[in-house]
């Protein structure tokens, strides 16, 4: 039976009605009325970079009366959950910094704007060719690139002289004999590179360096061959040589740092932002620190790390996203980032800024460091390729090359169990 609503029930919910459009029309809103709401999500730059967002997001607002930004800092170990989360509810920031390698899988389910609908050509040509095309995927643009890192070869002088080495390895070739001659010598390693399945690719960018494609046209495994198992081979042995920590299995790259601040190995391969951190945790070790350009393959390519800003598609400000994701990336403000966070920028213009180009007479470390990682870019690329399940790749080499160190597999065998795995993945 439906009862019909009294007089009186009639009159409270009609009051409690006035009372609900009373206090939404009272509550605070984060964008005055007839303005644009910009959300702009980092990752883990504050409190160090707190005073230059501020200042950045002010001179955007004067320059856009219009626009208001609300920038939100998330901790780098949330970000990827937060923003899965965030995309799958249609609630995602305007504009998010993330990393190509991260970015394009969400890029594979069409989650982010398709910037050359929105991007002319003669601004992305402002940008690195090499590295905008980081951030591409199937002939599209998801992200406009934002400031890159590079490896460099920081290496202990003190030990080097110690093992008669006179200078820093440039090739992985050369790279065996310094490690042997180090052990030899001095009882030390001359490196130490991760082989731990979630973190460092820097093993997985040393088979692109050495020639080894990851995967072919079709995407399946482009490593089961004589190159690919050369590549294994060179791993597997210096392992079983004792010329590699055994912690490469089970340690990251934070045990890389560690043992290189403790003097315990002769060669860090980082980014030059390192050196400072150095400085200030072992400085008796940052004293006897060079910096040499990064060691690699005989195709000479080296690594960059990007970081980029992409634009979900279902942006309501799509506009004002890009307009203030091309603020932040300009020439005039990459250029200040790059000098406050110690990094690199993206665009041709600002890279040739001469504080990256010009080395003074009493340069300290941080500054050639600076000029070794710049004049990499001529060459630099992201070696291993935004492309669905690259973290699984990752970990399917790595585990089956921790399988021949160990000797459970031959290095054909782990080759080949590495590729069938890959190709039969679901």
């Amino acid at each position: 039976m439906v009862r019909t609503k009294t007089w009186t029930q009639l009159g409270i919910f009609a009051l409690l009605g006035l009372l609900l459009s009373w206090l939404v029309s009272c509550s605070p809103s984060s964008a005055p009325s007839g303005q644009r709401e910009v959300e702009f999500w980092t990752m883990q730059l504050q409190p160090k970079f707190t005073d230059y967002f501020q200042t950045l997001i002010a001179q955007f607002e004067q320059e856009n009366p219009g626009i208001k930004v609300r920038w939100v800092d998330v901790p780098w170990a949330a970000m990827e959950s937060k923003i899965l989360t965030s995309v799958a509810a249609k609630t995602a920031p305007d504009v998010v910094n993330l990393n190509p390698g991260f970015s394009s899988q969400l890029a594979a389910r069409n989650a982010w704007m398709n910037l050359d609908e929105q991007i002319t050509p003669d601004v992305r040509q402002q940008y690195l060719p090499n590295i905008w095309q980081a951030s591409t995927l199937d002939g599209k643009s998801f992200g406009v690139p934002w400031y890159l890192t590079t490896r460099v070869a920081i290496y202990n002088t003190d030990l080097f002289k110690q093992a008669g080495i006179d200078r820093s390895p440039t090739t992985y070739a050369e790279l065996a004999q310094v490690a042997k001659q180090m052990k030899d010598k001095t009882g030390k390693y001359a490196f130490f590179t991760t082989l731990v399945p979630d973190d460092s690719g820097e093993v997985l960018e040393s088979f692109v360096q050495m020639g080894v494609p990851l995967v072919d046209a079709k995407g399946q495994a482009g490593f089961n061959t004589p190159e690919g198992r050369a590549a294994f081979a060179y791993w597997v042995n210096l392992y079983k040589d004792g010329l590699l920590p055994r912690e490469v299995l089970t340690q990251g790259h934070r045990q890389a740092i560690e043992l290189y601040q403790a003097g315990e190995t002769a060669i860090l391969a980082s980014g030059a932002e390192f050196l400072a951190t150095i400085a200030t945790n072992a400085p008796t070790i940052a004293q006897v620190s060079a910096s040499a350009p990064q060691i690699t393959g005989k195709t000479g390519k080296k690594n960059v790390a990007v970081m980029n800003l992409v634009i979900p598609k279902d942006t309501d400000q799509p506009e004002a996203a890009v307009k203030f994701a091309l603020f932040v990336t300009n020439d005039r403000n990459q250029l200040t980032f790059a000098k406050a966070a110690n990094v690199l920028p993206s665009t041709v213009k600002a890279l040739g800024d001469s504080y990256f180009t010009a080395i003074p007479a009493n340069a300290s470390p941080v500054e050639k460091a600076r000029a070794v990682s710049a004049k990499q870019m001529e060459t630099a690329d992201v070696l291993v390729p935004t492309m669905k399940d690259i973290k699984l790749l990752q970990k399917i080499i790595y585990e089956n090359l921790q399988a021949a160190m160990l000797n459970d597999k031959t290095i054909d065998q782990a080759v080949a169990d590495a590729a069938q795995t890959w190709n039969q993945r679901g």
